[in-house]
């Protein structure tokens, strides 16, 4: 690896539009919670959950993530779920985040819609406040459940309006095509959120299609399958559609089998608008400096491929054009700044 490549990384100013906070929850926070909470673990101590969060599939991990969850209880837990993720983000030089948040997760076991989400947001407020790391947050309807339970969630976000973004979809992707959430998402675009959705990672390139024609999303989430579709490809190409792409997630739910098997740099080089995220970094090995990191490692990214990626993230965002511009000439300087270093 090239000399001084992790000092560069971690200078970089980048956004992450790709992380789910509920993902954030490492081992300890979860029994720091859940022993302040009364919430028996299956686990008999930090080291045995770490243990645990070895899984083979989508599935399996996701199984995991919604029992870790059961610790998250109080808008304090949320605040502080969410506080731990934003300080690391702050010291990784993260100047925005787009985090996702799974009501339903919270909802489903009797914990209030607005309970979850005045933690979360008091937590992106301070570290605005006190970091500079904007935020813009995203609400995620579960596609394995019912349009009726999305519904519902949708109907309740309507009093946090003014606090929420955009929507998208995620959880288990295979049989659950994005066309079941065709009307919600019609729904969330008539009250003015902006849309995305997970597909192309475990599910097939129609799966994006979908997303775009019938659900009508600006990004994807994923999309790595969209390279056995050359004209889905040069669908995203010509309409600038970004792709959240995460690495070490990948490699961890065996979407790829190794680092160096990743389309990263395939993707970049078909001309697409790629960004890297970290996804759910307490159970996939590595926050966003740690994706930036591997991928440079495995496929011999060079700074100006490290910086492109930085830039495709600020252009991909949903902040103002002008906030947009000024983010990527910070990239652009500190880039040229570091060009051989």
């Amino acid at each position: 690896m090239e000399s001084g490549l992790r000092d560069f990384i971690q200078g970089l100013p980048k956004a992450e539009l790709h992380l789910h906070l509920e993902g954030t929850l490492e081992p300890e926070l979860m029994f720091t919670l859940a022993e302040r909470n009364g919430v028996h673990l299956p686990y008999s101590d930090v080291e045995a959950a770490r243990a645990a969060y070895d899984f083979k599939d989508l599935q399996s991990f996701l199984d995991l993530y919604y029992s870790a969850c059961a610790a998250l209880v109080t808008e304090q837990d949320f605040y502080d779920l969410t506080w731990d993720y934003v300080t690391k983000a702050a010291m990784a030089n993260i100047k925005h985040v787009e985090p996702f948040f799974d009501p339903q997760t919270h909802t489903n076991r009797g914990i209030p819609f607005g309970i979850a989400i005045a933690g979360i947001l008091r937590a992106l407020e301070d570290a605005d406040e006190m970091f500079g790391v904007s935020f813009r947050l995203i609400m995620c309807f579960l596609r394995d459940e019912s349009l009726d339970s999305a519904r519902h969630t949708l109907q309740t976000a309507h009093l946090y309006r003014s606090k929420i973004a955009g929507v998208g979809l995620d959880s288990a992707e295979v049989d659950f095509p994005p066309a079941l959430f065709e009307s919600i998402f019609q729904e969330a675009k008539e009250q003015g959120y902006r849309l995305v959705a997970h597909a192309g990672e475990e599910g097939p390139p129609s799966y994006i299609e979908d997303a775009l024609d019938v659900l009508g999303v600006e990004r994807i989430d994923h999309g790595v399958r969209c390279l056995e579709d050359p004209a889905l490809v040069e669908r995203l190409v010509r309409d600038r559609v970004p792709l959240t792409v995460c690495p070490l997630s990948n490699v961890r739910l065996r979407v790829v089998d190794k680092a160096q098997d990743h389309p990263l740099k395939r993707l970049m080089d078909a001309g697409l608008v790629v960004t890297v995220n970290s996804d759910d970094p307490a159970y996939f090995g590595g926050y966003l400096n740690e994706n930036y990191l591997a991928m440079a490692e495995a496929l011999d990214l060079t700074r100006e491929d490290l910086t492109k990626l930085a830039k495709d993230s600020f252009a991909a965002s949903f902040l103002p054009e002008d906030r947009k511009q000024a983010l990527i000439a910070e990239v652009e300087a500190y880039g040229m700044k570091n060009a051989g270093s």
